[in-house]
């Protein structure tokens, strides 16, 4: 009689307490592979490598389309510094286009009016300045050839036929029809730039409140709150460096002016726009100082200049702007020159220019995503301030951090 199924043995070994042992010859499922550890690192290094894929592309098609970008960005930041003047005159009675109008037409005179400046600065000291370059030309010249260097006259004539054979070469004259290509470029973004600006100044809220429409509740809130933090940010930061950048220009040029050095006007005005490169612009600014008075005056009154310089820029940085600047650019100088950076890489001279106050915005922006920046606690000065000897109970010190303790 064949035995029945009852009859067989159990093919499944079973454990001293009775109970089926378990093999784990089963393969894991898709569920135990996205779980355990390995599966979540993967899945976040997957969504790490999409927003970074996705970041590079949002770069990309901004430089691409940075004819159109930079304009924007400039007319905003403009439009952030000009919105207290444009407040001003609306409280007063004038309408959103007349202030706007006034505004813009007030900043073209006074902008025209010093380009007129210094047109006729370089051009009431261009012959002095072309003979005294020549003689400081004759100078180095001479130095290089009797100096420690022991450069022969037939090398220096070399390396001059070198530098006119490019002046006067096909590639040269490919770079300046690229350059007029490039000129008209920047007249065409100015011109949308002042367009966008007229827009910005007479209808900046009503722009912002129609990107906001399709949001409700606290993402409206938060989009009031990131339209509030940006304006005020990048007009704190642009009227701040440009308190920063006149100090600077005034004693610049005015230190320039006593010493004799010519083109004082131009070099100031050079120093003011410098100044909002941070780090490097004042660098730059002294270099080109120093270089014009070396030429037009001779060594010791660039060193004299240079001197000027770093004496301005230690006042500047130790006393004006942590004074001006406190409250428009709280970032610390590496990221400021790690924005640098990235800014004369995808956009230049003006990327440099608009690298920090938009890496100020978007950290100011980080910081109330989620609620409103609040301010810092206020401190209770220490007991011996307080005309005690000791705290009195109840009493409740501040920490370091700020933050009381008991």
């Amino acid at each position: 009689m064949p035995a029945t199924r009852a009859d067989q043995p159990d093919a499944t070994p079973a454990t001293p307490s009775g109970e089926p042992a378990t093999t784990d010859s089963r393969r894991p499922s898709l569920r135990d592979l996205l779980t355990d550890k390995f599966g979540q690192v993967a899945i976040r290094s997957g969504q790490v490598i999409v927003l970074l894929v996705l970041a590079v592309g949002i770069v990309f098609a901004l430089v691409q389309l940075k004819l159109v970008v930079i304009p924007v960005l400039i007319a905003l930041i403009l439009a952030s510094a000009l919105s207290p003047v444009i407040s001003f005159l609306r409280r007063h009675g004038l309408s959103a286009a007349i202030s706007t109008w006034v505004t813009l037409i007030a900043g073209v005179v006074v902008f025209g009016g010093i380009i007129t400046l210094i047109v006729f600065a370089v051009e009431g000291q261009w012959d002095s300045l072309s003979s005294s370059a020549v003689e400081g030309v004759n100078q180095l010249q001479q130095f290089v050839q009797n100096g420690p260097f022991n450069i022969s006259q037939e090398q220096f004539d070399s390396a001059r036929d070198t530098v006119v054979g490019f002046l006067t070469s096909s590639q040269f004259g490919t770079g300046a029809i690229a350059g007029v290509s490039a000129a008209g470029s920047v007249i065409t973004g100015a011109v949308l730039a002042f367009v966008i600006l007229f827009f910005l100044l007479k209808d900046g809220d009503r722009i912002w409140a129609f990107f906001l429409r399709p949001f409700h509740g606290y993402r409206l809130e938060r989009g009031h709150r990131i339209g509030h933090t940006a304006v005020k940010t990048f007009g704190g930061y642009v009227r701040g460096t440009a308190v920063v950048a006149f100090v600077d220009a005034v004693f610049i040029g005015a230190g320039a002016a006593v010493l004799g050095v010519p083109l004082a006007l131009p070099l100031a005005v050079i120093v003011f726009v410098t100044a909002f490169i941070p780090i490097v612009g004042a660098t730059l600014a002294g270099i080109l100082a120093a270089l014009v008075a070396l030429v037009a005056n001779g060594p010791f009154v660039a060193l004299l200049v240079i001197l000027i310089v770093v004496l301005v820029n230690q006042l500047e940085g130790n006393l004006l702007q942590p004074v001006v600047m406190a409250n428009s650019l709280k970032l610390h100088p590496l990221v400021i020159l790690v924005a640098l950076t990235a800014g004369t890489i995808l956009g230049g001279i003006v990327g440099a220019v608009l690298a920090v106050p938009i890496a100020a915005v978007s950290w100011a922006i980080i910081k109330v995503w989620n609620h409103d920046e609040q301010p810092d606690p206020p401190r209770k000065p220490p007991f011996w301030r307080r005309g005690t000897s000791k705290p009195r109970s109840g009493d409740a010190d501040v920490a370091p951090n700020g933050l009381a303790t008991p």
